[in-house]
């Protein structure tokens, strides 16, 4: 009797324990996690019900150069569980393709002309009698679904031995349920990359979430398309559209914003968007990220909602991950890199679900080091230093508006800078201004949404009375802000190198104007430069850290004054909106552009001050030389001013040169002959560089640096490929008459001189005998990076 009663206890105390292992989950899909084995078990009761999937990663590697961040968003899929047999496939559904259609054989038709992806089989343990069926999920969550094996620098793969539910990060909610996992990837590294943030290069070990989500409801009326107006958007093939119709649809990406009362001028909305800031970021860093955000709370009251804007710190124990939260990340790198704003959409409608943006964290230093070297603050007013961190906090609620304008559907807008800063979606150099002959910073960057983010905002989120003609609403609104002079000009007009008055990192009204007057700065700064530009107890060599952003403070600049030449002014216009469609740039504005290039060339502007050199050693112990912070050195160890002036020049040369820019300048002439060829702006350069009187000393060898600067890109525009046979002859031949030139000056010469002009003879002698296999210098080119900085 006493064995029965003690086989019951032990019975008993196995039932107890095995409950107490296993950890249940009720919400939008009910599961179960068990301890004892490690296993996550899901319950399916909704076949054929479509849910969106969400990948993304719940810690990072911490190196911008693999781009693998805390809160990196890896993948969003709109799928369902389809019964085949003893399996349940999580089937992704395909809405690149569709048919809005009422006939069922319409829509079939199209669906299954195109492929959908079935993402993971799950074998079916077992089925109750209410058609729920219980799936083993532990294999199809420890999957790599980032693809974070292939972006690791190596060849790793997922060690499943060390790899594990993470369950602290296992939740479920009404509306989703969140998993999470730890993956370690082995193998071995190809660089340095993945050792310089990690333990150990052989094992990286990560979290990866999984979100499933409940889709929306159908009350979301979507908005189109307009490429006017600012926005990114979603498009798709629609099979059922009438033949006179665009087949590609297109609507725009923005969250569900209602007013509650939709006929009021300004109503409350029924939910306001709310975004919640990381409550890892120190202060002030973190009430600046509130400030910067909350900004677009001015352009939805112009839209017509009251508070429908709201921004906060994030709830103790939320989730980053969690989609019920928009959220701005203070992310950590061991290296300077972009931010950026990312969502998770509704891909069937373009219904922005969560915002997600990531902050790196090293930026802000990048732009306090940048307003150190401008004003040098270490004189002993401790003012100064915090007129630098004021500028560099300044730059943080700009960029927290900036990202979470791109979460709220917003693009670039690049024309912002040539129009008076109407908008935080630009790319914003600091606005440095010049006052009693001393640097002030007070307005370098905006503290506030600007006009053309209000028109933005208006046209997608603006609510109209039933009835209202929308379609023609929204024109009124861009049509307005066209008559105002606004534009908006977005990624790909900027990076055409076509368009005069759109840049990343510019300012001005016009770009030679503003280079000039950017040198006038520069030139103050450099003149300031020097012991107090660097704290007490600073190693000397950091000086150099703090030069290249000065010395360097207008490369920007001198790519968008580069774009005027051959440059062509024109809008995304639609055929009655009444816009130009475009023009090409006058000639004065193309010469007076080229005029401000080449003064960026003159020894004037190159050298460096002979006091700043003598105070720039070797690094020290412990402290090294980066080729992302610092300039190319051909002298060793020490700073190389030369090489730090022929970057420059290479800038300069690498964008007139370009083989695009010639051709247009070749063709834009030839259709009008009053702007400048590319005949004449290659001799007005011959004649500024080769051909100008060369000085002594240090003048003169940075003459000598741009001369050689200038035949070496005109040699590879005369060899390059995607020339077209006329630009490569117009540059032969100036090759020709450098190397007559070069003939007439090594006879007349003597010293470095004779040398310079005797081994230019040679270079081009060279060429003619074998224009393949002339060999182009390697480019000497400023530290990477945007103003911020990027390594």
């Amino acid at each position: 009797m006493k064995k029965h009663y003690l086989l019951i206890l032990i019975i008993a105390l196995s039932i107890g324990i095995s409950e107490v292992a296993a950890q249940e989950f009720s919400g939008f899909f009910n599961f179960t996690y068990n301890e004892d084995d490690g296993k996550i078990e899901l319950a399916i009761n909704q076949l054929n019900t479509e849910f969106l999937y969400v990948t993304s990663l719940a810690s990072g590697v911490g190196s911008n150069d693999l781009g693998l961040d805390r809160g990196k968003l890896t993948g969003t899929h709109v799928v369902k569980f389809v019964k085949a047999g003893n399996k349940l496939l999580l089937t992704e559904v395909n809405y690149d393709y569709r048919a809005s259609s009422s006939n069922a054989d319409e829509v079939k038709a199209v669906d299954d002309a195109f492929a959908t992806s079935v993402l993971w089989g799950f074998t079916i343990k077992e089925e109750e009698e209410d058609g729920t069926y219980y799936v083993d999920a532990t294999d199809f969550l420890l999957e790599d679904r980032g693809r974070v094996a292939t972006t690791l620098q190596g060849s790793y793969k997922i060690d499943k031995s060390r790899s594990a539910i993470y369950q602290d990060g296992l939740r479920s909610f009404p509306k989703n349920c969140e998993f999470e996992a730890i993956l370690t990837f082995t193998g071995k590294p190809a660089g340095r990359l993945v050792g310089s943030v990690t333990p150990s290069a052989d094992a990286v070990t990560i979290r990866q979430h999984h979100s499933f989500i409940e889709l929306p409801d159908d009350n979301y009326k979507v908005r189109e398309f307009d490429p006017r107006a600012g926005y990114g958007g979603i498009s798709y093939m629609d099979y059922a559209t009438p033949i006179d119709e665009p087949i590609t649809k297109r609507f725009i990406r923005r969250h569900r914003l209602e007013k509650k009362d939709p006929n009021a001028a300004i109503s409350e909305p029924v939910e306001p968007i709310i975004y919640y800031v990381d409550r890892g970021a120190p202060e002030p860093i973190k009430s600046a990220l509130i400030e910067g955000a909350s900004w677009w709370n001015q352009a939805y009251e112009a839209a017509g909602f009251k508070n429908g804007f709201i921004v906060k710190e994030m709830p103790e124990g939320a989730d980053m991950l969690d989609v019920r939260y928009n959220v701005i990340q203070w992310v950590h790198r061991s290296t300077r890199g972009w931010s950026y704003g990312a969502s998770v959409m509704d891909p069937r409608t373009g219904e922005i679900l969560k915002g997600h943006v990531s902050l790196g964290s090293l930026r802000i230093r990048q732009d306090f080091m940048i307003a150190q070297g401008l004003i040098s603050p270490y004189g002993g007013d401790a003012k100064e230093v915090e007129r630098a961190k004021e500028m560099a906090l300044a730059r943080i609620r700009q960029l927290s508006a900036h990202e979470v304008g791109h979460t709220i559907g917003l693009s670039h807008a690049y024309s912002s800078s040539s129009e008076g800063r109407t908008s935080v979606m630009d790319y914003p150099q600091p606005l440095v201004k010049i006052k009693n002959g001393e640097i002030d910073l007070s307005e370098a960057y905006d503290d506030k949404i600007g006009e053309w983010d209000k028109v933005s905002i208006a046209y997608g989120y603006s609510q109209f009375p039933e009835g209202t003609d929308e379609k023609a609403e929204l024109n009124k609104i861009l049509s307005k802000s066209m008559e105002n002079g606004l534009s908006f000009l977005s990624d790909a007009t900027s990076s055409s190198g076509v368009h005069p008055y759109t840049h990343q990192w510019d300012n001005g009204e016009n770009p030679y104007d503003e280079l000039l007057r950017m040198m006038e700065i520069r030139k103050i700064a450099l003149k300031n430069f020097g012991e107090n530009t660097i704290p007490e107890g600073t190693p000397y060599a950091e000086l150099e850290n703090v030069l290249v952003p000065i010395y360097y403070f207008h490369r920007y600049q001198i790519t968008a004054s580069a774009k005027v030449l051959g440059g062509l002014n024109y809008r995304y216009a639609l055929k009655g909106d009444d816009q130009f469609v475009a023009q090409m740039v006058p000639a004065e504005e193309q010469q007076k552009a080229l005029d401000a290039l080449l003064a960026t060339l003159t020894p004037e502007a190159l050298a460096i001050p002979e006091n700043i050199l003598e105070l720039i050693p070797p690094q020290p112990m412990g402290y090294y030389r980066s080729q992302a912070e610092n300039v190319n050195s051909k002298t060793g160890a020490t700073f190389d001013p030369l090489s730090a002036a022929e970057a420059l020049a290479n800038m300069v040369f690498s964008e007139i040169t370009d083989s695009r820019r010639a051709q247009r300048m070749l063709e834009y002439h030839s259709r009008n002959a009053e702007l400048p060829g590319l005949n004449s702006v290659l001799d007005e350069i011959i004649s500024a560089t080769w051909k100008a009187e060369k000085s002594e000393g240090y003048y003169g060898e940075l003459q000598k640096v741009v001369d050689n600067s200038f035949l070496t890109y005109l040699a590879a525009l005369a060899t390059d490929d995607a020339a077209s046979t006329e630009v490569k002859a117009i540059a032969w031949l100036k090759l020709q008459d450098l190397l007559i030139y070069s003939t007439q000056k090594y006879a007349l010469s003597s010293g470095s001189t004779k040398a310079h002009y005797g081994y230019a003879m040679s270079r081009i002698t060279q060429f003619e005998k074998d224009p393949e296999k002339f060999k182009i210098a390697r480019e000497v080119m400023p530290p990477q990076g945007a103003p911020i900085g990027m390594e």
